[in-house]
């Protein structure tokens, strides 16, 4: 049998099976297409209502979300993108709202609405060219239309206000372009080249604080302000914000990674910042010789900006007070404040240190200095009171001079002084009366420098200002409370028979 001839029969069936079949969908289709038709747009106009409703209670995003599903139903009608553009707009998202303004007038070529909308945004965003079509389109339809009469005027004031800005910038009158730039800005407030003039005359001026005002919000008028993100990062670099520059300057990179002006300056802010940081954590844990090393390492990162070499200087000072590396410590603080002198944490931290080197009255007038510069901080104060009292008491008994030692000496120091005088002034070694009371005079203080130095409550009472052994310090007044480390009657008579405790 020939295939050839067979099959024809065979396939001819299938065709008709297969046309019988497409038919009947035909069918089904037409009797359930209107049904889902009217299911569909039932589900946008619930979408839409939902949005109405969510709108003017307020919930913006819930209602942007049923205006996203409405568009998607129904992507020719040109109300549903208007009204997505309303919410983006009161959202302050004005360049969301354009394409969909942009969309419901290519929908719906005379929508006045639309178009007078879509032109206030950019006039708003210094378009003035594409502003003026849409103004003058509204006028053509509507020659009368007061709103846009008054924006197109508006639109005008703007174009010369801006020429006459920049003609001031060119003769160098920063402060006359900042006055005109003023309405520039007013009119046209998402204008980026507006607040970018502005900006630079500020800085010209000197003034980094303005210019950073009206530098930021231009990172978000610019779809790629790369430009911008690296000058905030310069500017708060300059300030000496080290944490703020870092993180415009990654903004920058986040836009472009390859960007080789951000990613150098990158860099240098990365390797300060971390010096810094780690020169913080040292202080933190006490450790003012490795914080000391960090900042000396940040003064050679960054040598040429002031307010760096200022405050490493100041960390220093306050590292070498702590460290009761007294004269150091003056030196540094000294110049330090020179630099800034302003600083109350130099001014403290130097009148700690001529403290411990016993300057007690440049001490004083240190905390004075502070005090005058802020005198709500409780620290100078309780440190200016301090100070006083130990001014008032090296005018009195000074245990630290009695044993000859500094004011940071440990308790062996202290021990060891004290032995070497109480040997030298026993009353035993002298053979007059006069010279036995000169050293039982003598005798006396240095057991009670011995005693309290080598008492940590006492010695911190005395630290402060306050001589623990003083009777007039003590609660109820008279008698001295001084229990001696020795056994004898200091006010006695006789022959002196002394038997030391020397610990």
């Amino acid at each position: 049998m020939d295939p050839g001839r067979g099959a024809g029969p065979g396939l001819w069936r299938c065709g008709r099976r297969l046309l019988w079949a497409a038919s009947l969908l035909c069918v089904l289709l037409d009797l359930q297409l209107p049904g889902l038709l009217a299911s569909g747009q039932a589900e946008i106009e619930n979408h839409l209502e939902m949005g109405r409703k969510l709108l003017a209670a307020g919930q913006l995003a819930e209602a942007l979300s049923h205006y996203h599903s409405a568009v998607e139903g129904d992507p020719k009608n040109y109300l549903t993108y208007y009204k997505r553009a309303t919410i983006y707009l009161a959202m302050g998202k004005f360049r969301s709202a354009l394409p969909d303004l942009s969309k419901a007038i290519e929908l719906k070529p005379d929508f006045l609405a639309a178009r007078l909308q879509r032109g206030n945004i950019l006039l708003k965003q210094g378009n003035t060219e594409q502003a003026k079509q849409d103004f003058e389109a509204v006028l053509q339809s509507d020659p009368g239309h007061k709103e846009a009469q008054t924006q197109l005027a508006r639109l005008t004031e703007l174009e010369v206000t801006m020429q006459e800005a920049r003609a001031a910038y060119q003769r160098t009158d920063y402060a006359g372009a900042i006055g005109i730039l003023g309405r520039a800005v007013e009119i046209s407030p998402w204008n980026p080249d507006a607040k970018e003039l502005r900006a630079e005359c500020h800085l010209l001026l000197g003034d980094y604080g303005q210019a950073i005002l009206d530098l930021k919000p231009t990172t978000k008028l610019r779809a790629d302000n790369r430009a911008a993100f690296l000058k905030l990062s310069q500017l708060y670099y300059g300030l000496g914000e080290h944490e703020e520059a870092l993180a415009q300057v990654r903004e920058c990179l986040k836009l472009d990674q390859d960007d080789k002006a951000c990613f150098a300056h990158y860099k240098q802010v990365k390797k300060l910042s971390k010096q810094l940081e780690s020169a913080e954590e040292h202080v933190r844990a006490q450790r003012y010789e490795e914080a000391i090393d960090k900042y000396k390492a940040a003064m050679k990162t960054e040598p040429h900006v002031e307010v760096y070499v200022v405050k490493a200087k100041a960390r220093i000072c306050h590292c070498l007070s702590k460290s009761k590396r007294a004269q150091e410590a003056i030196d540094v603080c000294t110049e330090a404040h020179q630099r800034d002198p302003r600083n109350v944490f130099v001014l403290r931290d130097r009148a700690e240190a001529y403290i411990l080197n016993e300057d007690f009255q440049r001490a004083v007038e240190d905390y004075q200095e502070a005090k005058e510069l802020d005198g709500e901080n409780e620290q100078i104060k309780e440190g200016l009171e301090r100070t006083q009292k130990l001014l008032k008491q090296s005018r009195k008994r000074d245990y630290y001079k009695i044993l000859g030692i500094r004011r940071n000496a440990n308790k062996q120091e202290i021990i060891k002084a004290y032995r070497k005088l109480a040997q030298q002034w026993h009353p035993d070694n002298f053979q007059s009366e006069d010279e036995k009371k000169e050293a039982e005079r003598k005798f006396i203080d240095i057991a009670a420098a011995k005693e309290v130095l080598t008492d940590p409550d006492m010695r911190q009472k005395f630290d402060s200002g306050e001589d623990p052994l003083d009777p007039e310090n003590q609660q109820g007044g008279g008698g001295h409370p001084h229990h001696w480390p020795f056994e004898f009657n200091p006010f006695g008579s006789g022959n002196f028979h002394f038997k030391f405790h020397f610990n």
